[in-house]
């Protein structure tokens, strides 16, 4: 990262002159201005950024990236928003929310500018641009959701065998035909890791269970997920138990389900796998909760020891060599994986089970 030295290099002038034309305390010259602002601008420096890593500098304050689609509202983003901001008063930190709809700019804004300690991040995807950024400003963070490769502090609920838990349940109260409506097309698209790895665990599920599990994307739209709900539950032979990882849409897809005749459990298990803990209108399915408070809890520790430790700080890991161990199974990386567990009522039998 750029030093106020590198700056009076490049701008072949003293740094005690880049101090003066940052803090404009002494009169400098039109041209010996210019040729430093050049020189800031070329190095990406900003005045407070050298000195992010003196624990006399610090804000306190943790940058959370949460992606949002103008216009679009998701309540496990103000969830999280919530949870992570009381862990991080906990720890006598405030957040700053980082709203970009790729994050890059807004991660680049805030690690130059030194307005946080460290960041963190949701809605990770496989390959994270975000994190290429991290790694190359040498910004602290830690990630709720993890892509296997980062090299960064991560929590998360372990979505493959949350999926698979949830099939196995059905397929031991009976269930032989089975949906399992995936996470939407935009976040497969966008390889977010939560949305893979329950693809994982649907057909680890399949193999393990023998039960036919017929995978379904879901999709933003309603009508579009509408009318792949339909053609997937009036199938012949027609499915007993759906399973669910794209909540989002939720209250729609049970009147959905109800519009076609069908009466859960009766009809048709439906077992929910990410649900939000403590809503109402869950209470009465069976279910994996998201572990929100335990996972926020566990970003913000991680991502203020990663300010401490200067853990995941490095530039990017090189790729492993065969047999080596992934840069994610390093015992130097600390991570928090959440096992899941179901809540709720068992898994009703199928009709005439």
């Amino acid at each position: 990262m750029a030093t106020i030295k590198d700056v009076a290099e490049r701008a072949g002038v003293a740094p005690s002159t880049v101090s003066y034309v940052l803090s404009g305390s002494r009169k400098i010259s039109e041209e010996t201005r210019r040729a430093v602002q050049a020189a800031i601008d070329e190095l990406g420096y900003h005045p407070r950024a050298s000195a992010r890593t003196l624990r006399s500098a610090r804000t306190r304050v943790l940058a959370l990236a949460v992606p949002r689609v103008p216009g679009e509202y998701r309540a496990i983003d103000g969830r999280f928003a919530v949870d992570v901001t009381d862990a991080a008063r906990g720890h006598d930190h405030d957040v700053l929310l980082i709203t970009d709809e790729d994050g890059v700019g807004g991660l680049r804004r805030v690690a130059r500018s030194g307005l946080a300690d460290a960041a963190v991040l949701m809605a990770v995807e496989e390959r994270d641009p975000r994190i290429e950024v991290l790694h190359q400003l040498g910004f602290p963070a830690a990630l709720l959701g993890h892509d296997g490769h980062s090299g960064l502090p991560w929590t998360d609920l372990a979505w493959e065998a949350a999926v698979a838990l949830a099939l196995h349940e059905c397929a031991a109260a009976g269930h032989r035909r089975t949906v399992f409506l995936s996470s939407a097309e935009h976040e497969l698209a966008a390889r977010r890791g939560y949305a893979l790895q329950g693809l994982d665990g649907a057909r680890r599920a399949a193999r393990e269970t023998g039960a036919d599990v017929r995978v379904v994307t879901s999709h933003r739209d309603p009508d579009v997920l509408t009318r792949r709900l339909h053609e997937a539950l009036t199938a012949d032979p027609a499915p007993t138990a759906l399973v669910v990882q794209h909540l989002i849409l939720l209250p729609h897809l049970l009147d959905a389900v109800a519009s076609m005749g069908l009466r859960i459990p009766e009809d048709l298990s439906v077992v929910l796998v990410g649900s939000l803990p403590d809503e109402l209108g869950t209470r009465h399915l069976p279910r994996i909760d998201l572990p929100v408070a335990e996972m926020s809890a566990a970003v913000a520790r991680l991502a203020i020891e990663a300010v401490e430790t200067g853990c995941g700080t490095n530039d990017h890991p090189a790729a492993p060599r065969p047999g080596a161990p992934a840069p994610n199974a390093s015992p130097t990386v600390p991570h928090h994986p959440i096992q899941p567990r179901m809540a709720g009522p068992a898994v009703a039998p199928p009709p005439g089970g």
